[in-house]
């Protein structure tokens, strides 16, 4: 049964019941799971009907599909964020783990710490959260430490530290700090952090005044210090409601297949931040949404009091789906200020999204604009694809080289080669790069690849002639070589072509210089991170490997067991027993090391 007849036959089974699909390419890998009210719909839609470009390529990818039956649209709505997590779709909004927000965390110890942290576990400290950015977070923290003396240390010195003696740690590692004291400090923290700034102020300014009227001028410019520090760090502050409640405000806006999601987060009534996040998505814009949030709450331990999301037709249904399982108010406003809130979120995804675009059409003018100009000083009409190579080896050792291409300007990743050098010992870049030349351009007349209408080497005259020789006189081909030479500080220096290498003008502020320098970085990017990866590679190689019966997991129980080549040769046959190898394979372990040890050259 071929594909498309499997899937309509199971497209027919689809229950009428709320759920979860997974959808699946050729080898099996879950490439996007979404949620369904009535699974049998929202499956069956994906196969009918018309989609735009982005969605129906998705869908050609698609090779089966699986169902999860849930008990209600809140159940399905859970499993999906836990599948999303769980198999990381290449066609699902995702919130990845580099992006995690930033808290402050006052930490459950006997002597409590303050500290930044993405990681959130249930471990009984105290978090406030999560921060738009880590400059925020870190700032906040700072101001709280000169306030607040907690403990800096990771581990409790045997005397007081530079921090004691700046007023800011009161010293638990010499002195008996009462619970009491921690108590009330943890409980002014969490004051201040959940908006109480302004009495934290008014405590300070008093402070002030009174160290000012004892002549303690110093302590007077200290407070003054913090309180001008403290009215820095609040005034972003620009929208304020009166009923001073915790809450996070979402707007999203789609364009050109991409969505851009804005928060905008008000603790205590005010307006402190926002943050975007910008992705493709490919099922329904609103659906992807409700994924984000869902998402983005499913891990954070400190939610606010109240979401604003914008409006939909599904309102009552997302309403009781996310409170009760987020316990928090969800609001979809339809006037007032919290209205305004929303539609000012939304606005600053549309200019967000907008920004976006403008930048790559930007880009795409100038890479156009650069490889058209590159063309014209080289002689090369309708210059579009451009082949690089570089050698790397470290005195000679492990030598390899490296091919990147760039399509239009643009690096064309899937047509990246490597290449480990063969014939050629040592330090030696020059025949490094006949070999690698000669072997590339070989294969592409053997196989019949696509020419290029550059090659560029990386080097000056001698690497420039080879390549030049092998293509010409080797290979009978006429492709222009040129090549790029680097100034003292390794950088992109000159353009050279010709067997006599003469210079290409280029302004060194020029569109195409910028393009030879960014294929350059990237060819020995490529380059030094292969050559990187081939000689960790051959400092783990063991002379079991060459024992036959000795495969890698016998190898790796061998170490783990003995610990070193040395223990494994000096044990005895019955040592082997438990690793499950045969006596007849012990035998021939100690006697292949034993030869190996006698033979090997002495060290001088």
């Amino acid at each position: 049964m071929d594909t498309k007849q499997m899937i309509t036959n199971k497209l027919a089974l689809l229950p009428q019941h709320p759920g979860c699909y997974l959808m699946k390419d050729e080898q099996g890998v879950i490439i996007y799971v979404g949620k369904a009210k009535i699974l049998k719909n929202r499956v069956r839609s994906y196969f009918t009907g018309s989609h735009d470009a982005k969605t129906q390529k998705m869908v050609s990818l698609i090779a089966d599909f699986e169902y999860i039956v849930t008990s209600s649209n809140l159940e399905a709505l859970i499993l999906e964020c836990n599948l999303i997590k769980k198999h990381h779709p290449r066609y699902n909004v995702l919130l990845k783990d580099d992006k995690t927000y930033p808290y402050i965390k006052i930490t459950n110890e006997k002597h409590p710490r303050l500290i930044v942290t993405r990681k959130v576990v249930k471990d009984k400290g105290k978090y406030f959260g999560p921060y738009p950015s880590a400059y925020g977070a870190q700032q906040t923290k700072k101001l709280l430490d000169r306030l607040y003396p907690l403990r800096k240390c990771v581990t409790l010195p045997d005397k007081v530290c530079l921090y004691y003696h700046m007023g800011q740690c009161i010293a638990p590692c010499e002195k008996e700090i009462a619970a009491e004291t921690y108590e009330d400090m943890m409980q002014q923290i969490t004051r201040f952090l959940k908006g109480g700034h302004l009495e934290v102020k008014k405590e300070l300014t008093v402070k002030m005044q009174d160290a000012a009227e004892q002549l303690n001028f110093e302590r007077a410019s200290e407070l003054r210090d913090l309180i001008k520090h403290l009215d820095e760090l609040m005034e972003k502050q620009t929208i304020t409601t009166s009923d001073a409640v915790d809450r996070d405000v979402f707007g999203f806006t789609v364009d050109k297949g991409w969505m851009c999601i804005q928060i905008l987060y008000a603790r205590q009534g005010k307006m402190m931040e926002r943050h975007a996040s910008t992705f493709p998505y490919y099922g329904d814009a609103y659906d992807d949404f409700i994924s984000f949030v869902s998402q983005y709450y499913s891990d954070n331990p400190a939610l606010p009091k109240e979401i604003v999301l914008p409006p939909t037709e599904q309102e009552e249904e997302i309403k009781e789906m996310l409170g009760k399982w987020l316990h928090v108010n969800v609001h979809m406003p339809k006037r007032g200020l919290k209205k305004q809130m929303m539609e000012m979120a939304v606005e600053n995804a549309k200019v967000t999204l907008e920004q976006k675009f403008r930048l790559i059409e930007r880009d795409e003018e100038r890479t156009v604009h650069a490889i058209n100009n590159l063309g014209v000083a080289l002689g090369i009409e309708g210059l579009e694809r451009i082949e690089a190579f570089d050698n790397s080896n470290i005195q000679g050792t492990n030598p390899v080289s490296a091919m990147v291409v760039f399509t239009g300007g643009k690096p064309d990743k899937k047509e990246y080669r490597k290449y480990k050098v063969k014939t050629i010992q040592g330090a030696n870049d020059v025949g490094t790069m006949r070999e690698v030349i000669r072997r590339r351009y070989e294969r592409v007349l053997k196989e019949n690849l696509t020419l290029p209408d550059l090659i560029l080497v990386d080097g000056g005259k001698a690497q420039m002639n080879a390549a030049i020789d092998v293509i010409e006189n080797e290979l009978g081909l006429y492709i222009p070589v040129a090549g790029l030479a680097k100034d003292n500080k390794h950088k992109t220096a000159q353009l050279l072509i010709g067997e006599q290498a003469e210079v290409v003008p280029l302004a060194r502020d020029s569109q195409e210089f910028y393009l030879l320098q960014r294929i350059q970085e990237e060819v020995h990017r490529f380059a030094i991170s292969f050559h990187r990866q081939t000689r960790s590679k051959n400092m783990f190689t063991s002379k079991l490997d060459d024992i036959p019966g000795i495969g890698e997991k016998r190898k790796k129980k061998l170490l783990k067991h003995f610990g070193s080549l040395k223990k494994i040769k000096e044990a005895e046959i019955e040592d082997f027993k438990p690793l499950g190898i045969s006596e007849n394979l012990a035998k021939n372990i100690k006697h292949h090391l034993q030869d190996s040890s006698e033979n090997a050259a002495p060290e001088e």
